[in-house]
């Protein structure tokens, strides 16, 4: 079978793959049924959504003829690696490491550290553009997820709050 468009083909290969970890991690809780959803249901259904999708796509992919075969392109390895370390220094800082020794510096320290990390990732970087961002992001994500759901994680960094 011929592969008449490679950016459908991986793209529907991603979302089967997603879709599958999800449905195939859900199936340990408990499904419930419509009325009474249980833990597992929505990670189940969005699961097996995901994973017709990407069926669908692959399908489309061996079937649809395009122009050029859409071939996949190189790696943006800057990207990738920027976004990636963006969010493992969100959640080291959010939380911090006690097995090497670093404190939980909070959720406005970590926002900040998160959005200049990943705006690393594009072509241009502008200071007063990412500043304004991060500030922005700190101020709903503390409104949403400390004022409005009232989790309980931390805000500032310790050495601040003692």
């Amino acid at each position: 079978m011929l592969i008449k468009s490679q950016k459908d083909f991986f793209a529907g290969l991603l979302f089967t793959g997603v879709g599958l970890a999800f449905a195939i991690g859900a199936v340990s809780y408990g499904m419930g049924d419509a009325a009474k959803m249980g833990p597992g249901y929505f990670p189940r259904l969005v699961g097996l959504l995901m994973t017709a999708l990407g069926g669908f796509i692959i399908f489309e992919s061996l079937t649809i003829k395009t122009e050029d075969g859409e071939k996949i392109g190189k790696w943006a390895w800057k990207p990738l690696f920027f976004i990636l370390a963006a969010n493992l220094v969100f959640g080291a800082l959010l939380a911090g490491l006690p097995s090497i020794g670093l404190p939980a510096f909070g959720l406005i320290v970590a926002i900040y550290a998160l959005t200049f990390i990943a705006s690393l990732a594009g072509d241009e970087f502008n200071f007063k553009g990412v500043f304004v961002l991060a500030t922005v992001l700190a101020i709903i994500s503390y409104a949403a997820f400390i004022l409005l759901l009232k989790l309980q994680f931390p805000v500032w960094p310790a050495f601040l709050t003692k």
